[in-house]
């Protein structure tokens, strides 16, 4: 089964597990950053990234720029290793990797998440590329994909155990869109998938054929 298969299939037995009002916040939730056109001003196709030098799973700085120099990047944003969705992009994008290594192309995961919490993520979903701990959404910030939960959904997300207070260490409950580009060595984006409904991810195949 193909990840948008995968993704489908979860959504659809989140919908059975989780009827009634827990359905209605999360759909709500989507709706309202459709309505607030956080995409549009997110960066795309044609855009420069900005400087991302982050501590990655082991606390060791990892400079994209420098990887530039020899490496395209794909670089995907991910919400947290409590998210199931996340969990099956992250393993499908690994099953993929060395197709993307083929290319030309350096895979790397972003999470506002600590670094303890990432290893916890990179070790249960036995990854081998990096993931790097964008502190605050400074970097995500910085390209327009974040956002603040509405209250309902913190809320909602609390009553499922799911903290990020403690898995981001802050109290913001912000989070990033789930997004995906493809960074040429020049520092342009070449392909890009941002989406506000977090059930929608990159089609890994589709990252392949731009590469």
């Amino acid at each position: 089964m193909n990840l948008i298969a995968q993704l489908q299939s979860l959504a659809e037995g989140s919908a059975s597990r989780h009827p009634g009002e827990s359905q209605e916040i999360m759909s709500k939730g989507i709706e309202e950053l459709k309505a607030s056109h956080i995409v549009s001003k997110s960066l795309k196709t044609g855009d420069k990234i900005p400087a991302i030098q982050l501590p990655n799973q082991n606390n060791e700085l990892v400079d994209v720029n420098e990887i530039l120099k020899t490496d395209k990047v794909v670089l995907s944003f991910y919400r947290g290793g409590w998210c199931p969705y996340c969990n099956l992009e992250l393993k499908a994008l690994q099953h993929f990797l060395p197709e993307m290594e083929e290319k030309g192309a350096r895979l790397i995961a972003i999470t506002p998440e600590t670094p303890d919490n990432s290893m916890t993520t990179h070790e249960k979903n036995e990854l081998t590329f990096d993931i790097l701990t964008d502190k605050n959404n400074e970097l995500a910030r910085a390209m327009n994909l974040v956002f603040t939960l509405p209250e309902d959904l913190q809320n909602l997300y609390k009553k499922f155990g799911i903290d990020l207070d403690g898995t981001q260490g802050n109290t913001s409950q912000e989070l990033p869109l789930a997004a995906t580009y493809v960074i040429g060595k020049n520092g342009i984006i070449e392909y890009h998938f941002i989406e506000e409904d977090y059930k929608l991810r990159a089609d890994p195949k589709e990252i392949l054929d731009k590469l």
